[in-house]
């Protein structure tokens, strides 16, 4: 223990530079020392002396030269596992710094399903962005079929926003449930079944369906609310998770669709959509908030949060 602190000093603390391990991950990054000269503008003989300071702080090979580029070694791999939270960590500290010194500035990253980020999300973005006008709000695609976590993990997002359609298997990720969304079986104003007051279900199983592609995770749990009263899935004339397809095929009046509360409630004035009065039993997922445990973010990040819980508190049942 007494020689820890030495070692440190002399091996690593005065020797191994951020921006050595930020030319390491980019060299990676391209699999050329070459192209990743370019891409930061700088010599390759420059890049090759960062890389071999950094290889003689360690003491070990970080790259191998193949026939086709460089590759990491399991060492390399190892430190820019770490690095990645190394330069979260710095990020997060002068996103801090710049929220300390003015409250309204920041950036805020978010990964979120298609069907969030064309409803519910942009509503709170836009409540949020009237608050802290000078906030800058990333919205990245975030797919959760599989409910994969690798922007978080690789920290590109902040935190991601999707529906949980089954147990969370990542100890490492945190998943906090906004609220409860209902689906609805979904018409154009415009379509003779908008003006009925009464419809069963089993009244619509002949009219041209869009439904989920039967690969998604919401594709089942159509599937039993159909069968919950006693009936087979209708023969789709669409499939799509695309809720901008979804939603102007439907505006046209001649389909029905399968839509989230979420999705259906700030997009029916804007594409005259209506929920036929029919009630799809079982068929409520819960919509969450999933981050990284023991991450911390920054104020202006914990701040959209705030926004998120509030506009869930006042979500309500679509007309």
């Amino acid at each position: 223990m007494s020689h820890a602190t030495p070692a440190w000093e002399s091996r690593i603390g005065r020797r191994l530079r951020l921006r050595d391990l930020h030319i390491l991950s980019t060299v990676v990054q391209w699999g050329s020392m070459a192209k990743a000269a370019s891409h930061l503008a700088m010599s390759q003989p420059a890049v090759s002396e960062a890389i071999a300071s950094l290889e003689a702080a360690l003491g070990v090979r970080l790259l191998d030269r193949t026939p086709h580029g460089v590759e990491p070694t399991l060492y390399a791999s190892a430190l820019l596992k770490r690095g990645l939270v190394v330069f979260d960590e710095l990020r997060q500290g002068i996103n801090e710094i710049e929220f300390l010194a003015d409250p309204t500035a920041g950036e805020v990253r978010i990964g979120s399903v298609e069907s969030l980020a064309a409803g519910f999300v942009p509503e709170v973005i836009d409540q949020f962005s009237r608050k802290y006008p000078r906030v800058l709000v990333h919205v990245v695609n975030a797919q959760f079929g599989t409910q994969e976590f690798r922007a978080l993990h690789e920290r590109t997002v902040d935190l991601m926003l999707s529906r949980i359609l089954k147990p969370v298997a990542d100890d490492e990720i945190d998943a906090e449930v906004l609220f409860q969304d209902e689906f609805f079986v979904v018409a154009s104003a415009r379509s003779p079944w908008a003006r009925r007051r009464k419809i069963a279900l089993a009244d619509l199983l002949d009219e041209p369906w869009i439904l989920f592609p039967p690969n998604t995770a919401v594709a089942p749990l159509v599937a039993q609310a159909f069968g919950a009263q006693g009936l087979e899935l209708p023969r789709a004339r669409v499939t799509s998770f695309s809720a901008a397809i979804r939603m102007q095929l439907v505006a046209t009046g001649r389909f029905l669709a399968i839509m989230a509360g979420s999705l259906l409630r700030p997009n029916a004035e804007r594409w005259d959509l209506r929920a036929l009065p029919i009630a799809l039993d079982g068929l409520t997922v819960p919509v969450a908030i999933f981050k990284l445990k023991h991450r911390t973010v920054s104020p202006v990040v914990e701040k959209f949060v705030e926004h998120l819980r509030a506009a869930a508190k006042s979500l309500g049942s679509p007309d």
